[in-house]
């Protein structure tokens, strides 16, 4: 048998002690997966749930997932967020498979435990056994207590508006695991303001997680690749600009603003071959862009938490798209697209027509999709390659421009760190 263990290591290779040369095998193996999971998902980290405003009432719940783990958000009798796990406590099955409902408790249909929506137990069935000829038959053990089988409840941090959640107790605070340069951009888009639920897109890329964290930490692509961000300046190389990270360089903003471009960025953008010139809108509200008060300047604010959530702020459209891992390859992307309660009918209309630009076949997002899936095919095949994120030099800094690979550089130069450890 030949040995190939030089052309599949176990292991990623790095070239050098630097993030500008990246395995193909980080994004391949099932190995390296699993651990990522447990050291980004499950442990040290704040992971996206969701928005206080899609569980308004009491009863209120939401299925989703932090990794792998199916959770629910839920807002119990009294106006209070939770988070549990949708394990059952007695014979671990997922209880719960509505996307979305209300609820007194939580039954689950197997054996009918029943839990509050704060997750403890409050019914097990023949807990007691059963009376046959006077006598008591099977029932749980006398020192079987409830208060210890109940639902596995998670650590919640909520800010404005939105919740986090982490399965380890001991996670650091939620501003300082964002820190200040990033809790400052999630603040401008969350400032206190009621959030309106405008609704959903969902979508399976066949590709690995950390590509779509890639994507939103890539300013190089989007002038070039999205033939609509190219012919109609929603965002260029050129564009006034600035890439900023957290201290860790796990967490990331690009900020852009339209209109802001050098003298000489109609020449240039003309070069690109996407670039149409022949592309016109037969409907103008498409970019049918009206300053708001709280954006303070950028035009576009691309926010990416690590490891599983981006904060959009593209125009008037705003959404979180939440990245769910289903194995190395392949992921879920749901975004939800939101608004404020005090935008006028107009605004909302606006938010949801701009909001075309975006998700599986939005006219800018559709394209991201499609080469995250073809990547992967590429990596499948060879394995033992590499990706090269050299734009911008080898250091990993913020700058004032998005000529460069910067916060990809970043976001493994975490990853390293935490996955070597």
């Amino acid at each position: 048998m030949n040995d190939t263990s030089s052309i599949f290591p176990e292991q990623p290779t790095w070239e050098g002690d630097g993030t500008y040369r990246i395995p193909f095998l980080a994004y391949t193996s099932e190995q390296i997966y699993r651990r990522e999971l447990e050291r980004f998902f499950y442990k040290a980290h704040w992971c996206y749930v969701g928005l206080e405003a899609e569980v308004p009432n009491p009863g209120d719940y939401k299925r989703t997932v932090i990794g792998e783990r199916s959770v629910l958000l839920v807002r119990d009798g009294d106006g209070r967020i939770h988070v549990v796990e949708n394990v059952c406590a007695h014979r671990g099955m997922r209880f719960c498979r509505e996307r979305h409902g209300n609820r007194k408790n939580f039954v689950c249909p197997y054996h009918q435990w029943s839990y509050t929506l704060q997750g403890d137990l409050q019914g097990v069935p023949f807990r007691r056994g059963v009376k046959r000829d006077g006598q008591v038959q099977g029932g749980m053990p006398a020192d079987f207590d409830p208060a210890e089988h109940g639902l596995t409840r998670l650590k919640v941090a909520t800010r404005g508006g939105v919740v986090f959640a982490s399965f380890d107790p001991d996670v650091e605070p939620f501003e300082d695991f964002l820190g200040p340069t990033i809790l400052a951009y999630f603040d401008r888009l969350f400032n206190g303001r009621q959030l309106k639920i405008l609704g959903y897109n969902r979508q399976r890329i066949p590709g690995n997680w950390k590509l779509m964290q890639e994507n939103i930490k890539d300013p190089y692509h989007p002038g070039l690749l999205h033939t609509w961000f190219v012919n109609f300046g929603l965002w260029r190389a050129d564009n006034k600009s600035q890439l900023r990270m957290d201290d860790r360089f796990r967490h990331a903003a690009m900020i852009s603003t339209r209109g802001s471009g050098s003298a000489n960025g109609a020449e240039q953008v003309t070069q690109v071959s996407s670039f149409k010139e022949t592309m016109k809108l037969h409907d103008p509200r498409f970019i049918d862009i009206v300053p708001e008060a709280w954006w303070g300047g950028p035009t576009a604010v691309m926010t990416t938490i690590f490891p599983s959530v981006i904060l959009q702020q593209q125009v008037n459209s705003v959404s979180t798209r939440h990245i769910q891992p289903n194995g190395h390859g392949s992921f879920d992307f749901v975004w939800t697209h939101f608004g404020f309660d005090d935008d006028d009918d107009v605004m909302t209309r606006r938010r949801l027509t701009q909001a075309n630009l975006f998700g599986p076949a939005g006219f800018v997002s559709a394209d991201d999709g499609e080469v995250i899936e073809f990547s992967q095919q590429a990596f499948e095949s060879k394995p033992f390659h590499r990706a090269v994120a050299e734009l911008g030099g080898h250091d990993v800094e913020n700058t004032e421009h998005m000529v460069t690979e910067t916060l990809i550089r970043g976001m493994y130069r975490y990853w390293r760190g935490v996955m070597e450890d």
